[in-house]
């Protein structure tokens, strides 16, 4: 064991989502969505500092005037992973660094997530984390419920929409879903986006696979912590009603 390494939370939050366009400015509980995920991620104690990557000015503007870090970012990434490289060079993180990929659209996530993300980095050998829950066959079943199989010692096997593992008999052991939170050493997230899209990765639209594809080891972590992203506009509502009873975060604070 190692002591753990320095460790950045990068927020990527792009403007032009397709089903919900404008979706890091979205309004819950008289603060944008993005400030949520920020003021969250921020009581993390691991993290040395926490910045929003942006590719848009309205969200620059909106995140000075809230005080939140921020960065902007090329309009043109293929994926949120990438964003968030961007922003890390832009930033200058040492290779050692510990760099988490937080969703910019997760505003009920929960700090201990992040931590539980992060410990695992004491050791040497680990280049990568992410977090995994254990859910119901009903949940299991549902293709937008990525599920994922590891080892004994934590070591991720596979991520698919599909049903996995597939039971022979009717004896079943529960299954788990996989939460989108990761943590990179930074040389393993510059290799990461070097490698380009992996074919297993397009075939199942998960670009986690791209690490399994290359011989890069992902560390799982279970957790028992479950956070609501928002997808759609719809979504607003539910993580308002979460937020209400829930959030210990002033929302009158800056």
């Amino acid at each position: 064991m190692t002591n753990l390494p320095k460790c950045y939370g990068i927020i990527p939050a792009r403007y032009g989502s397709t089903r919900f366009p404008g979706k890091p400015l979205a309004e819950i509980l008289g603060k944008p969505m993005f400030w949520h995920v920020f003021k969250r991620a921020s009581r993390c104690p691991q993290l040395s500092k926490t910045i929003l990557a942006t590719d848009d000015n309205r969200i620059i503007s909106a995140a000075k005037n809230l005080n939140v870090p921020a960065i902007k970012t090329r309009n043109d990434h293929l994926s949120g992973t990438d964003r968030v490289l961007e922003a890390a060079e832009l930033l200058n993180m040492p290779e050692d660094a510990v760099v988490v990929n937080i969703q910019g659209d997760e505003p009920t996530l929960e700090p201990d997530m992040l931590t539980e993300l992060i410990l695992p980095f004491k050791s040497s050998n680990v280049q990568v984390t992410t977090l995994a829950k254990k859910i119901d066959s009903k949940e299991a079943e549902n293709p937008d419920r990525v599920k994922l199989v590891f080892s004994k010692s934590g070591r991720a096997l596979y991520f698919s929409r599909a049903l996995i593992p597939y039971y022979h008999s009717k004896q079943r052991y529960g299954f788990y879903g996989h939460i989108g939170l990761y943590a990179f050493r930074m040389n393993i997230l510059k290799q990461f986006v070097k490698f380009g899209p992996s074919e297993l990765e397009i075939t199942e639209k998960l670009e986690q696979l791209r690490l399994l594809e290359n011989d890069v080891p992902v560390h799982v972590v279970i957790t028992q912590y479950q956070s609501v992203g928002v997808d759609r506009p719809q979504d607003i509502e539910i993580v308002s009603r979460i937020l209400g009873k829930t959030c210990n975060i002033s929302i009158s604070s800056g």
